[in-house]
């Protein structure tokens, strides 16, 4: 099976299109026109392996908010759409990531139930132009639309760049190996109750 998806989301807001393939190779090609969050999304793209395909375009005149936001909403809605009954998946997976001064932990279920608990603190409201508060909006935006209970937390660090950078690369490999597939079981639903959908 063919883990790709395709969505389109607009709104009066934002105008976003977002294409996965979870079995890839962590190709990006994104443009939100916010330079820092493109970075991100690159980011978590090649470190999860998966291909991601990301246009946007918002309400930039206003702020980042509702780009940030709208894009981690279309990219969980395809990510939950690519896997479909989660069948065969690893389901869970964490680690601590380190970049120079700093320690980020992400821990993921790919559960259907959509959860995130966000431990982590910036020392700036601003990274360049960007809101660091967004980076929280991003992932609480992912966990919901792709039904993943998601923990992050950031050990320690000094450089804002470097925590939020740990933040996206945590998540994208503990995505990538809870997102492999399990050899012992791999036509099966990883879950006594038989059903990953929440």
């Amino acid at each position: 099976m063919t883990r790709s998806a395709e969505v389109s989301r607009k709104t009066r807001e934002t105008d976003i299109s977002v294409s996965v393939h979870v079995d890839g190779k962590g190709k990006a090609d994104i443009s939100t026109g916010v330079g820092f969050f493109d970075h991100m999304l690159d980011q978590l793209s090649r470190h999860s392996l998966i291909d991601m395909t990301i246009k946007a375009k918002g309400d930039l005149h206003i702020d980042d908010h509702h780009t940030v936001e709208d894009t981690g909403i279309a990219i969980g809605q395809a990510l939950s759409k690519a896997l479909g009954e989660r069948r065969g998946i690893m389901r869970y997976a964490s680690i601590d990531l380190a970049m120079d001064e700093t320690l980020t932990r992400a821990a993921i279920d790919v559960s259907g139930r959509p959860f995130l608990v966000w431990n982590v603190a910036f020392s700036s409201p601003k990274i360049g132009t960007f809101d660091t508060e967004l980076v929280r909006e991003f992932f609480q935006a992912l966990a919901q639309n792709a039904g993943i209970t998601l923990h992050v937390t950031n050990h320690y660090g000094a450089n804002n760049h470097h925590i939020a950078e740990t933040c996206f690369k945590a998540v994208a490999r503990a995505l990538r190996a809870a997102l492999e597939p399990d050899p012992r079981q791999p036509d099966a639903v990883p879950s006594t109750k038989g059903s990953l959908k929440g």
